[in-house]
């Protein structure tokens, strides 16, 4: 084992017949302990040290999964992803994976363990943005999204009041608690805050999900964090939905970047396995632009909501059916 190296494995989703599974491998990263201290300086220490990195290219790493091994290589960043077929049928629920690292003589250089999940076949699935949908993150101004980076720490960044409310009770909708819906947490942040933002998720009991983030960016990239990736975020979600060909996904985001026009133009492609798009009002220069595309997004049979506070959101799904009264 090389102690410099290091795999991450994220939280993985599918089925049987489709299961995928993403991660890094990096010759260097720094070691950070999960910081949930109030002090700035601890914070902006804690929040550089995510990106000072250096990822391991073209090395070698083998899946495990359920005694089935799989072999792939990384890309020039150092990032993997795992496509498969399983051997044997895969219950739904959380499985572990273990990745492996090798060198040319195929001697371990690290292992990173890491959990799939493998949704019950439920009538809804949802697939919902992070920043400014989620948690207030003020994306359309660099200054005041990097200020929320650095000022606090995962326990200490706010989510929209009745978010929670609203997610927890769409993760049953139509369904139990022990067969939830599957949630699909998509963003265009980086890689670098996988942890952060599990954390963040974790703490405010937000439905547990599989996370599907930005290329991973290095220190000197920093100020760019959250600023691109959105064609990227586009094939992401259409990958989800090409993935669960039989759910009724609906769609979550804010229109203080490229979600209405990414969520209009799946829509247009995929009409029938959509049931509804909502979209957080956060930019009112942007409400008459947002307007237009949900227009077009009606015109494709789907229930849309604008929305600005989360309880005229819950309104909308009790009233649609999506969440029973």
């Amino acid at each position: 084992m090389n102690k410099s190296v290091s795999v991450k494995v994220y939280h993985g989703y599918g089925h049987t017949h489709n299961l995928v599974v993403y991660g890094h491998v990096f010759k260097f990263r720094a070691k950070t302990m999960q910081g949930f201290s109030n002090n700035l300086f601890v914070n902006i220490i804690h929040l550089l040290k995510l990106f000072v990195l250096k990822p391991y290219p073209h090395v070698q790493v083998r899946l495990t999964f359920n005694g089935q091994e799989v072999y792939r290589k990384t890309e020039y960043d150092g990032f993997f992803k795992f496509e498969w077929s399983a051997n044997e049928n895969v219950n739904a629920g959380w499985h572990g994976v273990k990745i492996e690292a090798l060198d040319k003589d195929g001697k371990i250089l690290a292992i990173g363990l890491g959990q799939v999940f493998v949704p019950h076949i439920t009538q809804f699935a949802f697939i919902s943005d992070i920043d400014d949908t989620v948690m207030v993150s003020h994306s359309a101004t660099i200054r005041r999204r990097l200020r929320e980076l650095f000022i606090k720490n995962p326990r200490t960044r706010k989510t929209f009041k009745g978010t929670y409310t609203h997610y927890t009770a769409l993760a049953i909708s139509h369904t139990t608690a022990d067969q939830p819906n599957p949630f699909f947490y998509v963003s265009s942040s980086e890689w670098n805050l996988y942890d952060y933002l599990v954390e963040i998720f974790s703490y405010n009991k937000l439905p547990d999900g599989a996370f599907l983030l930005n290329q991973i960016k290095q220190w000197r990239d920093l100020i760019k964090t959250g600023k691109t990736g959105h064609e990227g975020k586009l094939m992401r979600v259409m990958r989800i939905l090409d993935a669960f060909p039989n759910q009724k996904f609906v769609f979550f985001g804010d229109n203080t970047q490229k979600d209405p026009e990414i969520y209009t133009a799946i829509a247009e492609k995929y009409p029938k396995n959509i049931a509804a798009v909502y979209i957080r009002n956060i930019r009112k220069d942007m409400e008459e632009p947002t307007r237009a595309l949900l227009k077009r997004i009606e015109a494709q049979n789907i229930r849309t909501c604008l929305f600005e506070n989360s309880v005229d959101a819950i309104e909308h799904s009790k009233k649609i059916g999506l969440i029973a009264d």
